[in-house]
């Protein structure tokens, strides 16, 4: 859409017309000329009326051919009658030999006078007859051969049979696009050579057409360059960067830009009013679902604020957005509804769950199968952490639980943790004494992200100081080195994964309070914390040992 709102609004500029003329020459060299838009159907049409000798021809060889046929059979008949069967097959199989020659050398001696005609009818490559704007072509997945031009195969290249190189020249998207827009996605997944080629063509503006496929007849020609002056978009994810060209990222941080596209926009009423917008477009551009009424558009503008993560703002991953709107719409036509209602949408962000939010489900119902999450309860040097799983923007919320166990060491080590919080555990138990922590994620999958500390650091207070959690209370976020809880990301998702698993409470870090969705207060008790002595005050039972916790939270103080 980008795209072909640039084409429209680029000024003018006078379009060509590109044709491939034979060389007389050179005949695997074909010439390339170019004319005002339109004037190329002209010529070539021109050309045509020029050398409208060659229907004639065609139907002079279809008369020799019937000749050809009926001579010998009427030899047969006439003479097998007048001498004999005998002498007529004789006097057959000369007049079939006879017309045989007769008709090949009429073929190849019109066929061999085609390829000499001194005006032979040029081949149009780009046609911008009455075009009023500026091309604009889409080139994501084309293969080298129709993004770069190619020359067709010739399996008759010899005895006056070929076909003329000029007219197995074909254009490709980067000719075509001269003076236009031409967009390529994920262009991280072409192959180095075919980036190679179009930093070529960006950087002469001009680029010649050859054979694509070595195995090919056409890798022998090679035209002369045809303009492919255009203005490349290029898009793509953060993951195929790495796979570009280093010279074409160069040539496009030196003369264009590189913009990296935002995720949110600010809940504004001109935002809600474009996703209300979206909305309709989505509907119309599928043509067999129902509008929306309004309280299912404020439905899914309140889904676009709550997958946004952030505070006051709206979600721009409008693709899944539409995902949602369509199987919103989906719903309503099974019932025979005339509009979308707010019960649909609700609905449909049941069924069109994400398939990582499929997995997060089962993994917490087979877990919870096998009391390996537990919601109830309390139990010492065991937290119920949350965190997610996916990729590629793709994340939903899972329960990770975490058992820990401790014993004394002459220095201060963990194990089954890449974050070292050994900083903050000396803080709390003063460094006079040290431990060799271990830290286990019970039958973890692939986790995202890195806010297990605090609930790490929580479950190894529990193990050493030999006092219980509570197990209906889930945790997420991390720790700085000085105890301080910092901001969790992908806050959303994992609320979900704690109301889903039956928790009733969840400690997250006191910043990220403005990003949680206002009806998740509704379903869950959200206890917001600053630092790692609010996370032990929530998680721990201190009864009967609160003087521990003064004890902790006096070193905790001294330690700052």
């Amino acid at each position: 859409m980008l795209g072909m709102a640039l084409a429209e609004l680029l000024k003018h500029h006078n379009l060509l017309d590109v044709l491939a003329y034979p060389n007389n020459n050179d005949t695997h060299h074909p010439v390339i000329r170019t004319f005002e838009a339109g004037r190329g159907r002209q010529i070539v049409e021109k050309s045509l009326k020029m050398n409208n000798g060659v229907s004639r021809t065609n139907v002079f060889l279809i008369i020799i051919a019937i000749f050809a046929f009926l001579f010998p059979m009427w030899s047969l008949y006439y003479f097998g009658k007048l001498y004999g069967y005998t002498a007529g097959a004789v006097i057959f199989a000369g007049s079939l030999l006879a017309s045989i020659l007769a008709f090949g050398f009429a073929f190849f001696g019109m066929r061999m006078s085609e390829k000499k005609q001194e005006n032979p009818a040029p081949k149009l490559l780009v046609d911008n007859f009455n075009k009023e704007n500026l091309p604009f072509y889409d080139g994501t997945g084309a293969h080298a051969g129709s993004l770069l031009g190619d020359i067709l195969h010739d399996p008759y290249q010899s005895g006056g049979l070929g076909t003329p190189a000029h007219e197995r020249v074909v254009a490709g998207l980067i000719h075509k696009a001269h003076k236009g827009v031409l967009f390529i996605d994920e262009i991280g997944t072409m192959q180095m050579s075919t980036q190679q080629d179009l930093l070529t063509a960006l950087q002469e503006g001009r680029f010649s057409i050859t054979g694509q496929s070595s195995f090919s007849a056409g890798a022998m020609v090679r035209t002369d360059p045809v303009p492919c002056q255009f203005i490349l978009i290029a898009a793509g994810n953060m993951d195929n960067i790495k796979d570009m060209h280093p010279a074409l990222r160069s040539r496009i941080r030196g003369y264009g830009y590189e913009v990296y596209m935002d995720e949110t926009m600010l809940d504004t009423k001109e935002n809600r009013r474009k996703i209300m917008r979206f909305v309709a477009q989505e509907v119309v551009k599928d043509k067999k679902i129902p509008h929306f009424t309004m309280d299912a558009v404020d439905a899914i503008i309140e889904e676009a604020r709550s997958r946004a993560n952030k505070k006051n703002h709206l979600t721009l991953k409008l693709r899944e957005l539409g995902g949602l709107i369509r199987a919103a719409g989906d719903i309503a036509v099974s019932r025979n509804a005339t509009l979308v209602t707010k019960q649909d949408v609700a609905d449909a962000h049941e069924i069109s769950r994400t398939l990582e939010h499929q997995i997060s489900d089962k993994i917490i119902e087979e877990k919870k199968s096998y009391d390996i999450i537990m919601t109830s309860g309390k139990k010492t040097g065991r937290v119920n952490c949350l965190a997610v799983i996916g990729n590629s923007g793709d994340f939903s919320g899972i329960v990770l639980p975490i058992e820990t166990q401790a014993t004394p060491a002459e220095k201060s080590t963990i194990t089954g943790m890449k974050t070292d919080i050994i900083a903050v555990l000396e803080h709390l138990f003063g460094a006079k004494k040290s431990w060799h922590y271990y830290v286990q994620f019970l039958t973890s999958h692939k986790i995202e992200g890195n806010d297990f500390t605090m609930a790490a650091a929580a479950a190894l207070v529990s193990t050493v100081c030999c006092v219980p959690v509570k197990q209906e209370i889930a945790v997420t976020g991390s720790l700085s080195v000085r105890g301080d809880a910092l901001y969790s990301e992908f806050i959303s998702e994992k609320l979900h994964a704690a109301v889903e698993a039956g928790f009733k409470k969840i400690i997250v870090p006191a910043s990220n309070v403005d990003d949680i969705d206002k009806k998740m207060f509704d379903k869950i008790e959200i206890i917001p914390v600053s630092n790692i002595m609010d996370v032990l005050k929530n998680i721990i039972d201190w009864k009967g040992k609160e003087y521990i916790f003064n004890k902790l939270k006096k070193q905790n103080g001294s330690s700052r």
